[in-house]
């Protein structure tokens, strides 16, 4: 019990070290209790020592999400799974601000044992790491500039200037989000109108998407039937995308439709982010640089539950979301979706409540 009694003694040198620290620290029992609160802790979570000492992360406190949205404190908590195996751990999180606002964390946590083997608990040290982050989607938003204004060739070569992987034929895991959008009732459309009207409308609406998406730094990974997927680096962006083809492109061609005696078209649109592969997928003949992973199939899903004429996000990317946006989202339902073992967090965009 050397470990905590030093912690109870605010004058103990462990204890004035730990409060020294810019990383945010906190001590847990075997029961995920929590024992020590460091100052850093308190400014980073807005949650004061008082606050949270004798209480668990699972009291409403912090509610950790992973990359892909899913609530650690009820499944894979890093706490739980050092302890278990006696061992540490480390990950990028996102924990709740006191005031509601999700942020980034990067986490490693370590058992602690008394000299005897005997388990005292766990610390948990967390760093927030907002700024890595707006740096790594700025660097991969240049990226993806780059290749589209110089040849092939002369990309590779200052990949190799800058000692980065060649991205070319490979596979890589990244963070993005992924926006899908499709027309609402569009089998009723299309079999009350001649295919060729069909197909004016969807290419007419692919159209002002596209210039929309590429205006927010996104990318069409494909068209699928009536539906529409794309990629961003920044969820900021798939949102703002979002909104402006709700807001102002589809309006604008709705306005035109009308003008020529031409019914209104709907659409639903839901973004999710996460861990996802991209790479080069398809046959000697022809492959295509595409994304693929849960993250992609539970975009799908979210945009299936959307409201038509609205936006729905789930968690993992409200947690991704600039301060001037999260402001603008209202938390809706929570849905079990197909495939899911938990309920998924969704939020519909309400700028009245901004």
């Amino acid at each position: 019990m050397k470990i905590l009694e030093a912690l109870s003694n605010p004058s103990s040198q462990l204890r004035v070290m730990l409060d020294s620290l810019y990383d945010g620290v906190y001590i847990v029992d075997p029961d995920r209790i929590i024992l020590y609160w460091n100052k850093a802790a308190e400014e980073l979570t807005g949650y004061s020592a008082e606050e949270v000492i004798g209480k668990s992360c699972r009291d409403d406190i912090l509610n950790h999400i992973d990359e892909n949205g899913v609530l650690l404190c009820r499944g894979a908590c890093p706490l739980l799974i050092a302890m278990r195996n006696r061992g540490k751990t480390s990950a990028k999180v996102y924990p709740k601000h006191k005031c509601g606002r999700r942020f980034p964390v990067e986490t490693h946590v370590s058992t602690l044992l008394e000299d005897d083997g005997s388990l005292v608990g766990a610390i948990e040290v967390f760093r927030d790491i907002s700024h890595q982050e707006d740096y790594r989607i700025l660097q991969e938003k240049f990226n993806n500039m780059l290749r589209k204004y110089v040849s092939e060739a002369t990309y590779s070569s200052i990949e190799d200037a800058l000692g980065s992987e060649p991205s070319s034929g490979t596979t890589r895991l990244v963070d993005m989000s992924v926006l899908y959008l499709d027309v609402v009732n569009f089998t009723g459309y299309s079999e009350s109108n001649p295919p060729m009207q069909v197909v004016k409308m969807l290419n007419d609406l692919f159209g002002i998407c596209e210039v929309v998406i590429r205006e927010h730094y996104g990318d069409i990974d494909k068209f699928i039937g009536d539906a529409i997927m794309a990629v961003f680096h920044d969820a900021s962006d798939a949102v703002r995308a979002g909104i402006k083809i709700l807001q102002e492109a589809l309006v604008q061609m709705n306005s035109i439709r009308l003008a020529h005696h031409e019914p209104e078209i709907q659409v639903r649109i839901g973004i999710n982010s996460g861990l996802l592969l991209q790479g080069d997928v398809g046959t000697d003949q022809r492959r295509d640089l595409t994304v693929i992973g849960d993250t992609v199939n539970v975009a799908a899903r979210v945009e299936k539950a959307a409201i038509p004429g609205r936006l729905m996000i789930s968690e993992a990317c409200l947690a991704r979301l600039g301060s001037e946006l999260v402001p603008s989202f209202q938390y809706h339902h929570s849905e079990l979706l197909k495939g899911k073992t938990e309920e998924i967090k969704l939020y519909l965009y309400e700028p009245d409540q901004a």
